[in-house]
């Protein structure tokens, strides 16, 4: 563990969480509660920002690791992890697309299972 790593990761975490809180917010006054359209918002623009992000660390910047800790996990992270799931996706993609469906399936639909597990833990009062 590498304490600049980390101290850029909360700094990076909190911007992004503030964004992301912001963004969802301002968007729900504007266009109304009964959609999600703020978290459409965020996974869209973070999977935009971390496409252009990757490509520029891949093609014409040497991030250093705190640099890329801040962006990459923290500020993305904070502000949507779906852009770090789609990168995941895209990777396998064009690694190995069956292991790519694999990924998507098993994340969303044992993401989803998982949350009405959670769910169903309170309301039968395990918790």
């Amino acid at each position: 563990m590498n304490i600049p790593v980390m101290a850029a990761v909360v700094a990076g975490g909190a911007f992004g969480s503030l964004l992301r809180y912001v963004s969802v917010t301002l968007l729900g006054r504007w266009l109304g509660s009964g959609f999600p359209w703020g978290t459409v918002f965020v996974n869209l623009l973070g999977s935009f920002i971390m496409g252009v992000l990757a490509e520029l660390a891949a093609r014409k910047f040497n991030f250093p690791e705190p640099l890329r800790a801040f962006l990459f996990v923290g500020i993305l992270g904070g502000f949507t992890t779906f852009s770090t799931f789609s990168l995941d996706m895209v990777t396998l993609i064009n690694r190995d697309v069956v292991l790519a469906c694999l990924y998507g399936a098993v994340s969303v639909g044992l993401g989803i299972a998982a949350l009405y597990a959670g769910l169903a833990v309170v309301r039968w009062g395990v918790l």
